[in-house]
């Protein structure tokens, strides 16, 4: 049995500490006590028995729900009515093409641990299916960190190591390789079968803020894109991408810097937060396309789609949003 770590201990604490001032002026506040208490104790569930996450994990709805509890856990501190979805046709669309059998891919920035909670916390109302069923292809710490796994658990997953990870400790690194190709296996399997909504993070990570505290959105991987392309471009179903642009930072803003041991310092924040959905992507044809050689297209494509996603985040501070 597994005991945690100094270093994990100091982190819950501070965790509590924060939430409890989080939540002082919340009128429900004893019910959210009751959440940070179960929370509390599915950490200390991870840590003395730690689940062992198959390369597509599925949803734990029972005999424990933990998709529901993950929504329930992070809704308090969402302003609902200051928050907004953009792109409300597109996101027809997608369903539309979700019930085809056919395979959407959301290339998309991220900025905060909870993503997949506000996603399904925004959409939940009108698109409760896709909120639901939508599956993130996530990094090895939501699966390796028990503060973040009670959370996962309720997630359907495609973990992958990004390559800010991969080769750390380096004598890991030929064992990550191998997982990352079997989860690039199971998701042409995935596509294969059809009907799936996938959320993939390019840039490998979370957005941080610069040196001034501006938050900058990470600039997305051409391999990266190029790999989700050729994935969805071989599928037996047909597969369409669309750009997803969300502004989530203030409710549990990562670390200034990527942090390679595992643990972080988490706090949580009432806040608005937007999604918008974009037009589909032609992944072939953008400006300037029929120019460049090889190479040259990937860079420019994925400069293309992160520009697109940042016009996107641009359009939250606008006016007439």
């Amino acid at each position: 049995m597994n005991t945690p770590t100094p270093k994990l201990v100091r982190l819950i604490k501070e965790f509590q500490k924060n939430y409890l001032d989080a939540i002082s002026s919340l009128p429900d506040k004893e019910k959210r006590l009751k959440d940070l208490e179960v929370l509390i104790q599915l950490i200390f569930d991870q840590i003395r028995h730690p689940h062992s996450f198959e390369i597509f994990h599925k949803a734990i709805r029972k005999p424990f729900d933990y998709y529901q509890f993950g929504n329930d856990f992070i809704r308090p501190f969402i302003d609902f009515c200051h928050s907004k979805i953009l792109g409300e046709e597109n996101l027809q669309r997608i369903e539309h093409q979700i019930k085809e059998k056919e395979n959407v891919i959301l290339l998309a920035n991220h900025q905060t641990e909870p993503d997949p909670q506000v996603i399904s916390l925004l959409l939940e109302n009108k698109h409760p299916h896709l909120a639901s069923e939508m599956v993130f292809v996530a990094g090895h710490r939501v699966i390796t960190d028990p503060m973040a796994i009670p959370m996962s658990l309720g997630r359907n997953l495609l973990c992958i190591y990004s390559k800010k990870h991969i080769s750390y400790p380096p004598e890991k690194k030929e064992e990550k390789i191998l997982h990352n190709q079997r989860t690039l296996k199971q998701m042409q399997e995935l596509l294969n079968q059809g009907g799936y909504c996938i959320y993939v993070a390019p840039s490998g990570g979370r957005d941080r803020t610069d040196g001034l505290g501006n938050i900058q959105l990470e600039p997305f991987d051409p391999q990266s894109i190029e790999l989700f392309w050729l994935l969805g471009n071989h599928a037996e179903k047909l597969t369409h991408f669309y750009p997803l642009a969300l502004k989530t930072y203030d409710l549990m803003p990562p670390p200034r810097l990527v942090e390679k041991e595992l643990g972080e310092q988490r706090s949580i924040h009432f806040t608005s937060v937007f999604l918008s959905f974009g037009d589909e992507i032609d992944m072939v044809h953008f400006p300037g396309s029929e120019e460049y050689d090889k190479k040259t297209f990937r860079k420019k494509r994925a400069e293309w789609i992160w520009h697109e996603v940042c016009r996107q985040y641009r359009s939250f501070y606008s006016p007439s949003s």
